[in-house]
């Protein structure tokens, strides 16, 4: 004799079937997210960093940065398009072709997470990290700065966001900073060089 009796037996067993394994999979995701440290502790921001570097996608812990790395990446971003677009409308060929193509990349970047990502391969901040991202040994704290010191010895320094309380990673900060301030420089020599051309133009009509 069959165990199910009639289709309405069935169809209890199915749906019963399916409230357990909807049960089991929301368990699984609350208990995840309470095992696993909150990106408000140093320890938690870290994790999140090594999860975006074993997936080999550095755009993923842009949110893990410091304020002012973020910043630097729109930056960049910002001015490199600004320079990308004056030399389109001012620059005579050869010159507007050739730099035109110059930092393209970061000129078309959609937000400052893509032009790190590009930075994070192009200067080998992904190979620098893949060298030690073993499991936490000790935090350090102090206020609104800490240091996480891996299973290895490798300490990586974290400051607090203060418009979000996220930890952020500071050891790319000043690579970046010097990266946004040569981008700032570079579009005020395109800027000084497209007003001439402008000039000559406006002279010569």
């Amino acid at each position: 004799m069959s165990v199910f009796r009639g289709p309405w037996t069935r169809r209890r067993l199915v749906w019963s079937l399916l409230g357990l394994f909807a049960g089991l999979g929301v368990l699984s995701v609350v208990g995840a997210h309470v095992l696993y440290p909150s990106d408000r502790t140093p320890e938690g921001a870290y994790y999140r960093v090594v999860i975006a570097v074993n997936r080999g996608e550095p755009a993923q812990f842009f949110a893990y940065l410091e304020t002012p790395a973020e910043h630097a990446c729109y930056t960049i971003r910002d001015y490199r398009r600004r320079a990308r677009e004056r030399v389109l409308a001012a620059y005579p060929e050869p010159q507007r072709g050739e730099l035109s193509r110059e930092h393209v990349e970061e000129a078309t970047a959609a937000d400052g997470a893509d032009v790190f990502a590009l930075y994070a391969r192009r200067l080998g901040f992904m190979a620098r990290l893949r060298k030690d991202l073993s499991g936490v040994a000790r935090v350090e704290q102090h206020g609104e700065r800490a240091t996480v010191e891996t299973a290895r010895g490798t300490r990586y320094p974290f400051r607090r966001r203060p418009e979000n309380g996220i930890w952020g990673l500071t050891l790319f900060t000043a690579v970046l900073e010097a990266e946004a301030e040569r981008a700032a420089r570079d579009y005020a020599l395109i800027d000084k060089a497209a007003k001439d051309y402008e000039r000559a133009r406006a002279a010569g009509d």
